[in-house]
This record gives structure tokens, C-alpha cells and sequence, in this order.
């Protein structure tokens, strides 16, 4: 079996948890701390915290933008349940605008027309790797005084050219990106999440919430010479990482360049592979994206039923997975009144599969997956 993605992990990452549990010191700490310092330097943010995921990453930037009761928040559908549900975690509501056709990222001119005097915050999604159209969205939140909050789960390694600049994702473009480290993603930490901000007022609200509330982090009180009785000044969650976790974060982001660029080279493969056959067509990157290729979704042609190729290529020993989900399709937001309308993001959802993709896929595993893809179709390459 192909499996859909496989976490690159390796001796040194099972070293540093070692090291970490026989140090005694196993929750959040120096190692997160090293960890936070480390992820800021990758991504260029001068600030950076750590939390136990990116939901609560999503959350805690939704709050410390101001996001309350009855505000909105315009988002996409298409994407991962979490997404919505950090908004409704702020007892706010959020309404769903289309993605781009190509890119399966928040359609900027869709955002523009669906501000009203209630929206509070716009949360983008750097979807499957893809970064958004960020100029066309910074101008937007910028013109109407909107804190930009990025959806950046899948995007760590993702570059983007801006002002004639390449950079990474998570700088970040807007005031706040929120990251994942779950399996799935490109590198793990087993679970985790990371802010990062450019503000330092944020940055410390991160912290703050993050444990409790509470007004004296362990580290301090733990290395004073003094006697320190810490205060709860307002209502904070349990949101943190352990230092387990973050070692292996660690030992992860010194990996990153190298699956990245893995990632891309495979991601060319695939493109080369998919080319001979009609009606099966590659994702398009735009020329100021470079994609770290999280996730590789393939539009399958005209009249083929999404679930039964699946199920053929599962048959054959290839996992794949349908095109990401839409929440406003999922019971939980059932008849919201902004999901009435999208149908590039439902056409993204059905019309797609993504492939199996992972650093230590062979050339021989991608040609079996097309090989495989192929079949379910029932395709013959070009004449």
C-alpha cells in the first residue's frame, strides 16, 4: 500500500524526545522556547509561540484581533472544519466566500464585496501549500482597517514573491499566521500549532491566553530566587506545547529545506507524469507562488465519478483522498446563508483527488500512482 503521506522522522528526532523526557523538564519550557526562536529565524517573523495545535492557534488569533460575540469573519468553506469552527469558538460567524478556480484560495474580489460594518477580521487559507493572492488581500484589509489573520496550516516551506521579494509564508504578510505540525503536514511535531506576528503586543496576548491566563510563565517562577505567587488577571485556556514535542520540532525545521525541495522536485514528476492524458490536469502554481506541495490534487476528467477512482486506486494499492472538504456542505453549518452560493469551492471538493506525496516516495511509487490514476479513468494517453 501507497499510503496518501508518511511523517519524515529519523533517529535524531527520537534522540532530542529522549533527551528531553530524561531531563525531567517535559512540558512547555526551554525546549519550546528554542523551538519558537528557531521557527521565527526560518520564516523571518520576529515574533513566534508556540501552542498544543493550530485550532488553537486559530482561536487565539481570532481573540487577540478582537473577534467576539455576533462579529464576522470572512473566510473560506473550502478547508478543513477548523477553520470555521475558530470562529465559532469566538461566538462569532463566519461567512464563507469562493475560492479561485485555479488556485482553490480566497477569491480577493469576493472578500472585497462581502465586508460589511460587522466584519471583524478576514482569515485566509494558504490551501494544500498554495499561498493566496496576498498583495490583492493586504490591500483589501488595509483600505478598510481589517486585521488579516492567515490561515497557514499547510504552508510552512511556501514562498511567495512580493514587491519584486521572495519569502516564506509566515513573515507574516498579514497581521497574524497560524501554522500546523500535525503528520499530515510537512514537517510534525505529532501535534502542535505556531503564531507568528510582526506585533509584539500580540505575541505577548499569544502567551498570555495561551496558559491560563496566568501572569508568571513555569520558567520564571521556576528559576527565581524568590518566592513568586502568580495572578489570573482573565480567562485563558490550557493551549500550550510540551517540550517533548518541541524537540522534535527542532530536529524537524533543520530538515525542512531539503523535504521542501524533495516535495518540489516531485511535484515537477508529477506534472510530467499526469501530461499525456486529456482531462487530467496538474494544479496550476501562479509565477509569484512556489508551493511546498503539502498536498498534490489532481481535477479528474469530465463524467469520472470522484469515489469510484478512489476506490479503484484503493484497490490497486494507492490511498488517496477526495479534494478537500467544504464545511458549509457538513452538518455543522448546514443552510448557512453564505454557502449558498459557491461553486468553485464545491467543484474543487468533488472534482479533485489529491495524491500520495511524502519525502521518501520513489520515482517508481509516482509511477505507479499515475499508472494506477490512469486505469480508474479509463484514459489512453494523447494521440
Amino acid at each position: 500500500m501507497i499510503p496518501i503521506s508518511r511523517p519524515y522522522l529519523g533517529p535524531e528526532e527520537a534522540s532530542a524526545a529522549s533527551e528531553t523526557v530524561l531531563s525531567g523538564w517535559i512540558t512547555q519550557g526551554p525546549k519550546v522556547k528554542a523551538f519558537e526562536d528557531a521557527f521565527a529565524k526560518t520564516v523571518g517573523a520576529p515574533h513566534a509561540c508556540a501552542v498544543s495545535n493550530c485550532t488553537t492557534g486559530l482561536h487565539l488569533a481570532l481573540l487577540a484581533v478582537g473577534v467576539g460575540v455576533d462579529d464576522e469573519v470572512i473566510t473560506v468553506s473550502h478547508s478543513f472544519i477548523a477553520t470555521a469552527n475558530a470562529i465559532r469558538y469566538c461566538n462569532a460567524e463566519p461567512i464563507f466566500v469562493d475560492v479561485d478556480a485555479d488556485t482553490f484560495n480566497m477569491d480577493p474580489e469576493a472578500v472585497r464585496t462581502a465586508i460589511t460594518d460587522k466584519t471583524k477580521a478576514i482569515l485566509c487559507v494558504h490551501q494544500i501549500g498554495m499561498p493566496c493572492d496576498m498583495a490583492a488581500l493586504v490591500d483589501i484589509a488595509s483600505a478598510h482597517d481589517i486585521p488579516l489573520i492567515e490561515d497557514a496550516a499547510c504552508a510552512i516551506g511556501t514562498e511567495i514573491q512580493m514587491n519584486g521579494r521572495w519569502q516564506h509564508i509566515g513573515a507574516p504578510l498579514g497581521d497574524i499566521a497560524v501554522f500546523s505540525f500535525h503528520p499530515r503536514k510537512v514537517i510534525t511535531t505529532g501535534e502542535g500549532g505556531m503564531l507568528t506576528t510582526r506585533d509584539p503586543a500580540l505575541d505577548q496576548k499569544f502567551r498570555l491566553l495561551r496558559q491560563h491566563a496566568m501572569s508568571v510563565p513555569d520558567t520564571a517562577r521556576h528559576n527565581s530566587a524568590q518566592v513568586i505567587f502568580e495572578g489570573y488577571p482573565e480567562v485563558g485556556f490550557n493551549y500550550r506545547m510540551s517540550d517533548i514535542q518541541a524537540a522534535v520540532g527542532i530536529e524537524q525545521l533543520k530538515r525542512l529545506p531539503d523535504i521542501v525541495a524533495t516535495r518540489r522536485r516531485m511535484g515537477e514528476r508529477y506534472a510530467e507524469l499526469l501530461a499525456p492524458y486529456d482531462g487530467l490536469s496538474a494544479p496550476f502554481e501562479p509565477i509569484w507562488a512556489r508551493s511546498n506541495w503539502q498536498s498534490y490534487a489532481v481535477r479528474l476528467p469530465e463524467g469520472c465519478d470522484q469515489k469510484s477512482v478512489m476506490q479503484k486506486m484503493l484497490d490497486d494499492g494507492i490511498s488517496t483522498r477526495r479534494g478537500v472538504m467544504c464545511s458549509h456542505l457538513e452538518d455543522a453549518y448546514a443552510g448557512h446563508p453564505s454557502g449558498a452560493n459557491l461553486p468553485h469551492s464545491e467543484a474543487a471538493r468533488d472534482r479533485h483527488i489529491l495524491l500520495p506525496l511524502f519525502h521518501e516516495l520513489s520515482d517508481d511509487e509516482q509511477q505507479q500512482v499515475i499508472n494506477a490514476l490512469v486505469r480508474a479513468c479509463g484514459l489512453d494517453g494523447k494521440n
